[in-house]
């Protein structure tokens, strides 16, 4: 087991298997489980690891559990427009075709398809749909697609990235330009900002926070009193906590967890998506991985596939982390709580 100064120190260690050690500045990446904090045992068995469970994706993204038919996974891949569905009795499937942008695709679009995924309260699925620039709502019976939002203020929006949304409907979600081609210069940029915005269940949209360079991945606490925000920005990868009020509005913002240190050490990946167990615990993807956090921004554990995770969500009641790593989907059996 190796120590979280060690890690941050960055000092020269063995070859990383199943239980990691840390490695010296721009060494390979780790694999496996990097145990940092005695805590994690308690979420993930000494024996636990990282599965692959299928291959061959674009760019494999924005994972959810859907509790329905059995239980089965869904998933995005942008480049590719396509979200996919994986479960244990049928592996993967192709669930939507096109998932984002329903018309040709043009020069100037990036990643048509879909990227973050969550669910509403009737069991929707709800679409930060990169190429359409929208949050679209999609009836899963009926396929249906509903676009809830694509403007603010009268302009498109650049790219909506990843959502979260509240037990009362209201939807937050990012806009970085990830899906435009030409990204910040894109002729098709109506936003002055990439921002974070909270959409209303009347409908109303409002601008959080327009100050960050790349907002990406969102998530919020069990008791919905803390946001917190992923930064994949090279120079500042952070994930950041948001004081919410009884309004669900803002009051204030800390860093929750920084992972520059992580950065320095020339791992694949930057902050990115993230989910929020039940119990508090934060698995945000970052540098070398999914840091593994405690409620109160401890940093327990990495799990590492040894390329950049995208995202990641808890599914299978609770006993199980989806990773969405690059060309593949992974899979850490979690600990029955």
């Amino acid at each position: 087991m190796i120590r979280r100064r060690t890690l941050l120190a960055g000092l020269a260690a063995s070859a990383l298997t199943t239980t990691a050690r840390a490695a010296a500045p721009r060494e390979a990446p780790p694999r496996g489980i990097v145990r940092l904090d005695p805590a994690l045992d308690a979420l993930l068995g000494e024996d636990a690891q990282v599965d692959v469970l299928a291959r061959g994706f674009t760019w494999a993204e924005g994972p959810v559990w859907v509790d329905r038919d059995g239980g089965y996974l869904l998933f995005s891949d942008p480049p590719a427009n396509v979200v996919h569905r994986w479960s244990a009795d049928t592996g993967v499937t192709r669930f939507l075709d096109p998932a984002g942008l329903q018309t040709p695709v043009p020069a100037t679009i990036r990643e048509a398809g879909a990227n973050g995924l969550a669910l509403d309260a009737e069991d929707r699925l709800l679409i930060a749909d990169s190429g359409t620039r929208a949050i679209v709502r999609l009836d899963l019976a009926t396929r249906r697609r509903t676009i809830l939002v694509d403007r603010f203020e009268g302009k498109r929006f650049n790219s909506p990235n990843d959502l979260v949304v509240a037990r009362n409907g209201t939807i937050y979600f990012t806009d970085p330009p990830y899906g435009l081609t030409d990204g910040d210069d894109s002729s098709l940029r109506e936003q002055p900002v990439n921002g974070l915005y909270r959409l209303d269940p009347d409908g109303r949209v409002r601008l959080l926070d327009g100050s960050h360079r790349r907002p990406n991945g969102i998530g919020l606490s069990p008791d919905e009193d803390m946001l917190y925000l992923a930064l994949s920005d090279e120079v500042r990868p952070q994930v950041l906590g948001y004081s919410l009020g009884p309004d669900g509005l803002p009051t204030g913002a800390r860093v929750f967890h920084d992972m520059r240190a992580h950065a320095t050490q020339g791992w694949p990946g930057l902050p990115d998506g993230m989910d929020v167990a039940p119990d508090g615990h934060v698995f945000a993807t970052g540098p070398g991985g999914v840091h593994v956090l405690a409620p109160d921004g401890r940093l327990l554990g990495i799990a590492a596939t040894g390329k950049a995770i995208a995202n990641c969500c808890v599914g299978e009641g609770g006993r199980s982390l989806f990773l969405t790593s690059h060309d593949r989907l992974c899979r850490v059996r979690l600990r029955p709580r």
